[in-house]
């Protein structure tokens, strides 16, 4: 689908700076995180729950999991079992 519609919203110089901050710490562009709460405010027909940007330990898994450390390849359910009774 095209995105052809311009969204123009006029916030506070200091305000846009921090959430942009906060965005890049998610890795979510300005349009990304607009799309995200427009599409959830559409489905939900109502306000969304709030994005946090994760703990400490949280987030050191999420960098892990990543670079495929720890991780866990199965080919099906059958072998995600087998390989969890091991």
């Amino acid at each position: 689908m095209s995105k052809a519609a311009f969204i123009r919203a006029r916030v506070e110089p200091k305000l846009k700076v921090n959430a942009e901050h906060v965005l890049s710490e998610l890795g979510i562009t300005p349009t990304q995180a607009i799309t995200m709460l427009y599409s959830r405010i559409a489905r939900e027909h109502g306000w969304p729950l709030e994005l946090k940007i994760p703990n400490a330990k949280t987030a050191r898994a999420i960098r892990e999991t990543r670079k495929g450390k720890g991780v866990t390849i199965c080919k099906d359910v059958d072998d995600l079992f087998k390989k969890l009774d091991e």
